[in-house]
């Protein structure tokens, strides 16, 4: 058990100097970007995506990029609602109104 509280406190330090490893998955419908993490190493965040990849699309999340890299994200899932196109907010090409 020593060995795991020791990978949680080096986790926490890379994390703190910006240094963790993280997944970050940017989906363009609905528009997120979503970060898992941290991880020690890259080769552990690669071995972890593949879970977060299937949970999303399971989901419905739509195309989805995947980029593993060392950064500090302020926030683990950021919604941007104003570059979702909502077809309903216009009026139908037939001359009809909503």
């Amino acid at each position: 058990m020593g060995g795991h509280l020791f990978k949680n406190f080096f986790i926490s330090i890379l994390e703190m100097l910006g240094l963790a490893v993280w997944v970050e998955i940017v989906t363009d419908f609905p528009h997120c970007t979503y970060y898992f993490g941290p991880f020690v190493n890259e080769s552990e965040a690669e071995a972890a995506k593949i879970g977060y990849i299937e949970d999303l699309e399971t989901e419905g999340s739509k195309g989805l990029t995947v980029v593993v890299k060392r950064c500090k994200p302020n926030s683990l899932t950021i919604y941007d609602d104003s570059l979702d196109f909502k077809f309903d907010r216009f009026p139908a090409f037939s001359g009809q109104t909503l």
